[in-house]
This record gives structure tokens, C-alpha cells and sequence, in this order.
């Protein structure tokens, strides 16, 4: 009875095995034409990955970019916000000491000790003041609002800096208001 049992497995074995090999006979193409199509298939699938890779990249480099950038200006509000200070404390140290009493001359001296400071931190950060006195005007880092004539002066040289201009690292923070000769 054991040996009619193993006869039916190994018949059904075989059987299943017959199937299994008809079916992957017609799995394959029949004809060229199946042939070129899952080949035009294929090659579709590959560049449609080769573009979703390379727009990948793309990606994550103007991500790092933008991130760099970020970083590099954080402190960009600060300074304008900052700024402001700065002149008030320039306005209130161009007293004439002559005029002040002792009292008013030590908290002038004091004004400057702070205004030095300021000036410190700001370099520290990069801040830096746009020199343009005696310069030939740039309206890149520079904004004229008053012209004069002078004899002696050549045209578009800086006579005046009524407010000062700075730059924040490579960037333009505020540019300074200058009167430029005519």
C-alpha cells in the first residue's frame, strides 16, 4: 500500500513539474515583437530612474545650498535691528568735550567706551563699515542724496557721509547715504 501511495506522489510530482514548465513556455514571448516592446518597456523604466535620481540630487544639492546660505546670513536681522544704535551713540559722541561740564564729559567718555564695543562686536561678526569717504561714488554699496559742486573736487567723489553704510559678510546690509560732487 506504501508503494501505491509513492507512485501516486511521484506521478502528481511530475505532473505538477509538466505543468509548471508549460506555463513558463507560455510565459515566453512568441514572437519579435513581444520581444522589442518589453525591451522599449525596459528602456523607458530605466530613464524614467535616471531622471528621478538625478532630479534626487538635484534636490538634496540646492537643499545643502540653501542651507549654507541660511547659516551663513543668520545674524542678517540683528545687524539691521542693530544698526541704529550704532549712529545714535555716533550722534551723541560728536559733542564738543569743550562744552560739557566734568559731570557730562565722564558720561560722554562713557558713550564711547560702549560705542567702541559696539564697534568691536559688530567687526567680530562681520560686520563691517563701507569706507567710502573721499571715494569715487559706487552706486552698488552707496546712495546719493544730496549733490554740490566744489571746485577742486573731481565729479562723482564722495564730499560727505551723512549716514553709514555696512556690509554683512559679502552681502549689502545697508548702503551708505552719501553727497557726491556734480
Amino acid at each position: 500500500m506504501e508503494e501505491i501511495v509513492e507512485e501516486n506522489l511521484q506521478e502528481e510530482t511530475t505532473k505538477e513539474q509538466e505543468a509548471e514548465t508549460k506555463k513558463e513556455k507560455n510565459k515566453k514571448p512568441k514572437n519579435n515583437k513581444e520581444i522589442e516592446a518589453l525591451k522599449e518597456e525596459n528602456a523607458r523604466l530605466q530613464e524614467k530612474i535616471l531622471r528621478i535620481s538625478a532630479e534626487s540630487q538635484n534636490m538634496q544639492r540646492r537643499y545643502t545650498e540653501e542651507i549654507a546660505r541660511i547659516r551663513k546670513y543668520e545674524g542678517e536681522a540683528f545687524a539691521k535691528e542693530i544698526l541704529p544704535i550704532v549712529d545714535n551713540f555716533e550722534r551723541a559722541i560728536k559733542l564738543d568735550d569743550n562744552d560739557l561740564t566734568d559731570e557730562l564729559s565722564k558720561f560722554l567718555s562713557g558713550f564711547k567706551m560702549i560705542y567702541t564695543n559696539f564697534i568691536t562686536i559688530l567687526n567680530s561678526k562681520e560686520i563691517k563699515e563701507i569706507d567710502c569717504k573721499d571715494k569715487e561714488f559706487d552706486s552698488n554699496f552707496m546712495e546719493a542724496v544730496l549733490t554740490e559742486k566744489i571746485e577742486g573736487i573731481e565729479k562723482n567723489q564722495v564730499i560727505e557721509v551723512l549716514q553709514k553704510g555696512y556690509m554683512y559678510k559679502d552681502k549689502l546690509l545697508r548702503p551708505a547715504m552719501v553727497k557726491v560732487s556734480e
